[in-house]
């Protein structure tokens, strides 16, 4: 698994942002789709926070991790995609919002950025450092994000993926998201996107 934009639409994210770097954001949905098809990578899944030769903690992202995020995105995006610092603290602040960090010896080197509405929880990006991908930690970033939301109420996890995006279609489908829903016109250039959803179930549920 490397990294993985699915998240707003663009008209979404120009109701949200107004008309700040109002360029960059068109653009940034335009190119979303494509680069997700060549990025995703297909990654074994860890049933610990052991992954190969690396040893990998995931806690919840703080203030002081913002430059590293904000560097890491720019890194596994290319400009346009890649989120502006702004739509970065914009997404981050929403209420519900929450970011995850898969941390090796003190460096960031993924986060999974989430929103929630419960019972409705929604997945906006996926992001591996190059350094660090194929080994399973994208995998690790998102089932403990899953686990969180749930454990908060959440029985419904949402995310968009471009039609043409169709290894990252297979990755979230390995993972439990089924096709439930075409958006026609999603992303600017008349691109459709599937809407994919899992169902996640309750505690009691989940130890029966």
């Amino acid at each position: 698994m490397t990294s993985v934009r699915t998240g707003a639409s663009w008209k979404e994210v120009k109701a949200r942002c107004g008309n700040r770097s109002k360029g960059s954001i068109a653009e940034f949905s335009a190119v979303r789709a494509k680069t997700c098809e060549i990025q995703i990578v297909h990654g074994k899944c860890q049933s610990s926070l052991e992954s190969g030769a690396v040893s990998i903690a995931i806690r919840q992202a703080d203030g002081k991790d913002f430059p590293a995020l904000f560097k890491l995105d720019q890194k596994c995006f290319p400009s346009g995609i890649a989120y502006s610092k702004t739509m970065l603290r914009h997404f981050m602040a929403q209420a519900g919002a929450e970011c995850l960090v898969a941390v090796d010896n003190n460096i960031i080197v993924g986060f999974i950025l989430t929103e929630e509405n419960p019972p409705l929880g929604h997945v906006m990006t996926l992001d591996i450092a190059e350094s660090h991908r194929r080994k399973g930690i994208g995998t690790l970033l998102l089932q403990e994000s899953e686990n969180n939301l749930r454990f908060r109420g959440v029985r419904t996890m949402l995310l968009e993926t471009a039609l043409t995006n169709e290894a990252g279609v297979a990755f979230w489908q390995r993972h439990g998201y089924r096709i439930e829903a075409v958006l026609k016109n999603y992303y600017p250039g008349h691109l459709d996107a599937y809407e994919m959803r899992k169902r996640l179930p309750a505690a009691k549920e989940q130890k029966a």
